[in-house]
């Protein structure tokens, strides 16, 4: 049986299409309670930017429904909160094997190769979100060839990967652990503990976002969450959404 944090239920599925799309079916059933949907298998995971999610059995895939009125801003500050959760997961599973980080804006990397993905999903009434959809990929067992950076998986790292439940027992516990100290502190110390394991920050980087491309060093995060990018003239872009690649690791 798998271990939640006290008000927190379980919808485990064999299979679905997507854990988003069962967590925007429960907001149009008017569920009230915050569930955590893990499938077995995906038939039609998707990631950021309407991306296809390969969703093989024996990875996590699974999506944080929350039926809570939040407003637009302190609700993109949870992809952070999930990022941070996801990043602290992976460590307390594969130890000190291999570097764990974070990239900009929520992939959790292992020795620099993607891991993890993020999705988070909502719909508004009365100017606010009416409930949020926190989707989290990562990859236990495998891991796709085919991808615009390098992959990874946890079985690269450890001689059996937890499964599904193992895997979200683990990063139920921590993601509730940090939406509390977010609740109680506010943004400050989740993006001070995030800006601790960046990916690159202080380096080269290579920002790109849908119709043009920046180059220079990745300068910090911002207390709303954006990427700061110094170009070579030393102007200071402010990236709130984009792809990004680091030029001396990719």
């Amino acid at each position: 049986m798998t271990d939640l944090p006290k008000g927190y239920q379980l919808r485990h599925l064999v299979e679905v299409d997507s854990t988003n799309e069962e967590a925007r079916r429960m907001a149009a059933a008017h569920e009230t309670v915050p569930t955590w949907i893990v499938a077995d298998r995906q038939t039609a995971g998707r990631g950021r930017r309407g991306r296809a999610w390969q969703s093989p059995i024996g990875n996590l895939m699974t999506t944080l429904y929350l039926p809570i009125g939040f407003d637009a801003v302190k609700a993109g500050q949870l992809a952070f909160v999930a990022g941070l959760a996801l990043e602290r997961t992976v460590s307390t599973f594969i130890g000190a094997r291999a570097a764990v980080s974070l990239k900009w804006p929520n992939d959790v990397l292992v020795d620099g190769k993607k891991a993890s993905g993020i999705l988070l999903e909502s719909a508004m009434r009365d100017s606010k979100i009416d409930w949020l959809a926190i989707g989290l990929g990562l990859n236990l067992a495998h891991h796709p060839e085919d991808t615009p950076y390098p992959a990874t998986s946890l079985a690269a790292y450890m001689d059996t990967p937890p499964d599904n439940l193992a895997a979200l027992e683990i990063l139920s516990g921590v993601f509730d652990e940090i939406l509390r100290q977010w609740r109680n502190g506010g943004f400050g110390p989740v993006l001070q503990a995030w800006r601790a394991v960046a990916h690159g920050l202080g380096g080269p980087i290579v920002a790109r976002l849908e119709n043009e491309t920046f180059e220079g060093i990745f300068k910090d995060i911002d207390d709303k969450g954006a990427l700061l990018l110094q170009t070579a003239k030393g102007d200071v872009q402010t990236i709130d959404a984009g792809d990004v690649f680091f030029p001396d690791r990719d």
